[in-house]
C-alpha cells in the first residue's frame, strides 16, 4: 500500500504540469487580452488637428475655381479632385500622429471610426450622379455637407468629444444650403462649401491641435 501512494502523487503532479500552461505564458495571454480590450474600448485620439487645417485649406482654392462654373460636370470634377487631395492629407497626417504617439489607427477605435464614417460619405457619392443628371445640381452642396456631417457625427462617437460637434455644424450648414433660394445658390453655393469644408475644418483643426497634441 505504501508503495502506491508516492506514485499516485507523482502522477497527479505530472498531469497538473501538462494541463496548466507555464506562468509566463499565462501572463502574456493576460496582457494581450488587456491590450486588445483597451484598444477596442478607447477613443480614437489620432485625429490630426494640423492635418485637418491642411484639409480645410484645400477647400478655399477649390471654391474659387468652382465659382467659375455652374453646377455641371466641371464643377463636380473640381470638388472631387479637392476631396481626393483632402483624403490623402488626412490619411498621411493620421498615420503620422498615430506613429508619433504609438496609437493604433487601423484597428480598434480607428476601425470603428472608419466603418461609421464611410456609409454616409458613400451615400453622398452615390447621390451625386443622379442629382447631376436630373439637373438639381444646386442641391449638391447641401447634400454633401449634410451627409458628411452625418459621417463625422457617427465616426466621432468613437473619437474625441469635439468631433461630433463639428459634424453637427456641418449638418446645420448643409441644411441651410438646401433651403437657400435657387437663384442665390450660383453665388453662394461654392462659398457655403468653402465655409464648411474649409472654414469648419480649419477652426476645429486648430482647436484639436491645441487641446489634443497636434
Amino acid at each position: 500500500m505504501l508503495d502506491h501512494r508516492p506514485r499516485r502523487f507523482r502522477s497527479r503532479f505530472r498531469d497538473a504540469g501538462r494541463t496548466n500552461p507555464p506562468l509566463n505564458t499565462r501572463a502574456e495571454d493576460d496582457l494581450r487580452f488587456i491590450r486588445q480590450t483597451m484598444e477596442r474600448s478607447a477613443a480614437f485620439t489620432a485625429v490630426p488637428g494640423w492635418g485637418m487645417v491642411g484639409v480645410g485649406a484645400t477647400a478655399f482654392p477649390a471654391a474659387w475655381l468652382a465659382s467659375r462654373h455652374a453646377f455641371d460636370g466641371r464643377w463636380v470634377q473640381i470638388w472631387v479632385t479637392e476631396a481626393v487631395l483632402a483624403i490623402a492629407i488626412a490619411i498621411v497626417t493620421i498615420q503620422n500622429k498615430a506613429r508619433r504617439y504609438g496609437l493604433p489607427w487601423t484597428s480598434g477605435p480607428g476601425r470603428k471610426v472608419a466603418l461609421s464614417f464611410a456609409p454616409p460619405v458613400a451615400a453622398a457619392a452615390v447621390l451625386t450622379l443622379p442629382l447631376l443628371r436630373s439637373d438639381p445640381g444646386h442641391a449638391l452642396p447641401g447634400t454633401w455637407l449634410l451627409l458628411y456631417g452625418c459621417g463625422v457625427i457617427a465616426g466621432g462617437a468613437f473619437s474625441v468629444s469635439i468631433v461630433p460637434l463639428m459634424g453637427v455644424c456641418f449638418m446645420v450648414l448643409g441644411a441651410v444650403a438646401l433651403f437657400l433660394p435657387p437663384f442665390l445658390l450660383p453665388v453662394l453655393g461654392n462659398w457655403v462649401m468653402a465655409a464648411g469644408f474649409g472654414g469648419l475644418h480649419v477652426l476645429f483643426g486648430i482647436w484639436i491641435a491645441r487641446r489634443h497634441g497636434g
